[in-house]
């Protein structure tokens, strides 16, 4: 063994598990023995655990859109809605309530859902059935009696409620949009 190879060896046997392996890895791994054992049943449960896993990692990842309280407000983050989006065709989702100077509202960020995308459609088209559209930055939000909601390359939707929209506006505008574009690719 040369001598590089051998440095690399010690280097990679000195890492911390952690970095050699993580917790989804590590059922990916059960799930392939389970199934090389003839453990289909198991197999899948393992590969289920897994994919719930990931999704957390995305959730996580999509919390980090949702802009941080302004001075004065507190904000409570919130990634439970995943369960309810499983039975509405998957995706990811997190929401933040925001409360202060006498306000309360929350935004939630939905991403990869089905029915976010068949929303997408009507609300290209608002515009010219009437609805009333708000600008936000360089995004537009469709006004339904003081909910705004936005869609993001078509498959992200935005929403805040629960106070005046001139309330909610400065925190909307605080989204970066484009990187959310790129969110889950």
């Amino acid at each position: 063994m040369s001598p590089i190879a051998k440095l690399s060896l010690v280097a990679l046997l000195s890492l911390p598990t952690v970095a050699l392996a993580d917790e989804v890895s590590d059922t990916l791994q059960s799930a392939l023995s389970a199934y090389e054992e003839g453990d289909i049943k198991y197999a899948l449960e393992e590969l289920e655990y897994a994919k719930q896993l990931m999704q957390s990692m995305k959730t996580a990842d999509l919390a980090k859109f949702l802009p941080e309280a302004p001075d004065g407000w507190t904000r409570d983050v919130s990634t439970e809605m995943n369960s309810g989006l499983a039975m509405l065709g998957g995706g990811a989702g997190a929401e933040a309530t925001y409360t202060g100077d006498g306000n309360s509202f929350s935004i939630t960020i939905m991403a990869d859902n089905p029915m976010v995308g068949a929303l997408s459609g009507m609300m290209a088209n608002a515009g010219l059935m009437g609805m009333k559209l708000e600008r936000v930055g360089r995004m537009k939000f469709l006004n339904q009696d003081g909910e705004l909601s936005g869609i993001v390359d078509g498959r992200i939707l935005i929403q805040a409620s629960g106070a005046d929209p001139e309330v909610m506006k400065p925190l909307l505008s605080e989204i970066d949009h484009r990187a959310l574009e790129n969110f889950g690719r």
